[in-house]
């Protein structure tokens, strides 16, 4: 068994423990005891009043599905032969010894969802990973996870731009209720032949699954809701740039949200009305909110960042710890596993220099079910 002591411990859960050792067995988190009740049958680190974290978890990433510095070879994120390809499987896709998995766990990123990108209106199906691997099949916690779908500018510009719909958001909203009256056709003719496409939608149609939809602008957000409540799915939003400017209503429809990367810059007209203040906005309405880099969009190395920010634009401390901890946890319908420091949970954590809220802080130990990385 594993002991750390003398570690100032943020749970996640918004409870701060000063005179607690952590105690790990099997991969997984066991219990806080008394420090004076640490013996020699321990192995025991000593983390001398550092700070010890949740592992982070970034909800909505390309991590090794679109690779940094190498071009057209290592980007497998965007099938845009077509603008609906949900027989798509990000799985399918991921390099797990790309530099961007190495990056994420010097950051103290323990978990990450991987996704399509949002070319396309239909993207295909997203999996939720540990960051520590070789072999994608033993990284993952779950896969699928969701449903990637989006709108707005970029099936526009990709699709429409080459001649073909959807050339306006009618067109994107039409394209992506038609494959969904599909799917609901094929489920009610139970047919004996195979349709990959349509047995992947089919799981959102049973609630298997989130559809996951890319919406920056408000008029979008307001036509993923519609889209919601036509088909009675489960849906995230994510980025929710301006989902600030109709928060109230968003609270209405029980979706949680990933709120970002708000670290980079204003790219595109979706993207004009960005700020910090989106998310607190959110989570003052009640909604279960996470922060994300979308890397490489933003760099993962900067999801702690991110929170740094939020907490400069009214957020608690630990309101921020928990939308890159166990708000994301729940988000990926995972908080069962990660997200916090609970018995039972695994061992996924991090042991700062210092507050991770302070960007002087280092990141010096991290470790995934129990196994120092």
């Amino acid at each position: 068994m594993l002991a750390i002591t003398n570690a100032i411990i943020y749970d996640g859960k918004g409870n701060r423990f000063e005179d607690r050792a952590l105690i790990v067995e099997k991969g997984k988190f066991t219990k806080l005891i008394p420090v004076n009740e640490v013996t020699d049958s321990f192995r025991i680190i000593n983390a001398q009043e550092k700070v010890l974290t949740p592992g982070l978890i970034d909800v909505h990433t390309h991590l090794g599905i679109s690779e940094e510095g190498v071009g057209i070879e290592g980007a497998d994120y965007n099938e845009t032969s077509s603008s609906v390809t949900p027989s798509l499987r990000a799985i399918d896709g991921i390099n797990p010894m790309e530099i961007g998995f190495k990056d994420a766990r010097r950051s103290g990123v323990t978990t990450v969802q991987v996704m399509p990108g949002s070319a396309n209106v239909i993207g295909g199906e997203m999996a939720v990973l540990k960051t520590a691997g070789n072999i994608v099949d033993e990284m993952v916690v779950k896969a699928p996870s969701g449903m990637k779908a989006a709108l707005g500018e970029n099936p526009k510009r990709f699709h429409g731009g080459k001649g073909r719909m959807p050339v306006t958001r009618m067109g994107v909203a039409a394209q992506l209720r038609e494959k969904l009256i599909e799917a609901q056709n094929y489920l009610q003719k139970e047919e004996k032949e195979r349709k990959l496409d349509l047995e992947n939608l089919a799981k959102v149609l049973k609630k298997e699954i989130p559809l996951r939809v890319h919406a920056h602008r408000a008029d979008d957000i307001l036509t993923a809701l519609r889209i919601k409540r036509e088909f009675d799915i489960d849906m995230t939003i994510e980025h929710c740039t301006e989902g600030h400017k109709i928060s109230e209503f968003i609270a209405e429809h029980n979706v949680k949200v990933s709120v970002g990367p708000t670290m980079s810059t204003r790219s595109k007209v979706e993207l004009k009305d960005k700020g910090w203040t989106t998310i607190k906005t959110l989570i003052d309405a009640g909604i279960s909110c996470s922060l994300t880099t979308d890397h490489p969009v933003v760099g993962i190395d900067y999801l702690a960042t991110s929170a740094v920010h939020a907490i400069r634009n009214g957020l608690s401390e630990q309101e921020a710890l928990q939308t890159i901890t166990l708000n994301a946890a729940k988000h990926l319908g995972i908080e069962n596993r990660v997200g916090s420091i609970e018995p039972g949970k695994d061992a996924d954590f991090v042991i700062w220099s210092g507050s991770p809220f302070d960007l002087m802080a280092k990141v010096e130990r991290v470790f995934i079910e129990g196994e120092e990385v």
